[in-house]
């Protein structure tokens, strides 16, 4: 673009020379062209005088008419090539319109690409600020992994001592688990063999000397076998307890509404003659061991019968709600109920919040009861007020599973 640029200033100088030639070449016509006027003015004036030069001015006539042809055809030259010079000025300035198009487009492509080089140059500080970061990061990163490291051996160090007391406590466990069962075969046996020998011989001298006894004599007698008796079904519930205790749970499906109505029927044949109502509202399926939660509903039905006993018509109410994620059963009834005030009594063993003349039992059944929803991991609970009934509460999670046995 350039070198057309140089080509056109050279063109633009030559042309301008040319013209000034043609127009040098013009006048020297020109001035010929009078001085050939002003000779023939002159001839004519003198021809009479100068006949004689006739010959000499029609030589110099011919000379000049040669030259007169000659700058015509070097005008016409001119003029060819002056057209050829204006045609290339014009395609010099179409070349010039190109030439300042390209370069206005060279300086937008240098406005963007110095802005693209900001850019760069922004990116590239972002970037570096980045890697710095970056750096800080990788630093913290392993700061805080040789801390965790730190920690997690510490951790272990911590479980390792853990898993060691649990395999001590599991020791333990065991031990006790057999001095447990230990004391259940000297339950069973060292301590049956003398109450059966004092029930049978009480038993003896009531047959065999009824007659030589007094009336005291055979009351006591009496009260002899019957609290052997009792003291026997302690034994047994005592047993029964212990052998809970060390008893597995096994999770399965429960239909809680037919166990309950199997139950009821079992229990309602044993006093066909009293008026009962029996009051079912929904029961919610669970999970768990079938025989231990038979026992629980057995334990609080029997003693919603029980402590009923004295009512012309006892009201009794089975039923389940569900709460946040768990399955709450109940069982309430009119009975004696019992006094608030000793509630912390009646989940222990062997505590009893009435007396035995008034109500039978051991004091063993809400204990056993508590003991296998704890085994569940769930909850129970009681309310109660005097002569106006009690209600019985069992909470367990709704999704059972083998992992929430203990």
């Amino acid at each position: 673009m350039i070198k057309k640029s140089e080509e056109l200033l050279m063109s633009n100088k030559e042309l301008a020379f040319q013209k000034l030639e043609i127009n040098k070449r013009a006048a020297e016509v020109v001035t010929v062209n009078n001085e050939l006027a002003f000779q023939q003015i002159e001839k004519g004036k003198r021809n009479p005088e100068l006949g004689i030069d006739d010959k000499d001015l029609a030589s110099q006539n011919i000379e000049k008419g040669k030259i007169a042809a000659e700058l015509i055809i070097a005008n016409k030259k001119v003029v060819i090539e002056n057209a050829e010079k204006e045609k290339r000025a014009a395609e010099l300035i179409i070349a010039n319109q190109e030439i300042h198009y390209q370069i206005m487009e060279k300086e937008k492509l240098a406005a963007a690409l110095n802005i693209a080089n900001k850019e760069l140059a922004f990116q590239y500080e972002e970037k570096r600020k980045c890697t710095a970061e970056l750096v800080n990061v990788n630093e913290e990163l392993l700061f805080q992994k040789e801390k965790r490291a730190a920690e997690l051996i510490f951790f272990n160090q911590e479980i390792l001592y853990q898993n060691i007391e649990i395999e001590k406590i599991a020791l333990e466990l065991e031990l006790a688990r057999s001095e447990l069962q230990s004391f259940s075969y000297s339950v069973s046996h060292d301590l049956r063999a003398p109450l059966r020998a004092i029930s049978c011989f009480t038993e003896v001298m009531v047959e065999d000397y009824t007659e030589q006894l007094d009336e005291n004599a055979n009351k006591v007698l009496k009260k002899i076998i019957s609290n052997s008796k009792k003291m026997g079904k302690l034994i047994d519930n005592l047993l029964e307890f212990s052998r809970l205790i060390m008893q597995p749970v096994s999770v399965v499906n429960i239909p809680v509404k037919v166990l309950v109505e199997t139950t009821l029927k079992e229990l309602l044949q044993i006093e066909p003659a009293r008026i009962i109502n029996i009051t079912m509202g929904n029961l919610e399926d669970t999970k768990g061991d079938r025989d231990m939660l038979k026992q629980v509903f057995v334990n609080l039905i029997s003693n919603a019968l029980k402590y009923t006993r004295y009512k012309e018509v006892a009201e009794i109410g089975i039923g389940c709600r569900i709460e946040n994620e768990s399955c709450i059963y109940y069982v309430k009834d009119n009975g004696s109920g019992f006094d608030m005030n000793y509630y912390h009594k009646i989940f222990g063993v062997f505590q009893r919040l009435h007396s035995s003349k008034e109500f039978d039992g051991s004091g063993i059944g809400l204990a056993l009861t508590k003991k296998i929803i704890d085994k569940h991991g769930g909850k129970i609970w009681g309310e109660g007020k005097v002569k106006e009934g009690a209600c019985f509460y069992i909470s367990l999670p709704y999704t059972l599973n083998e992992l929430a046995i203990n």
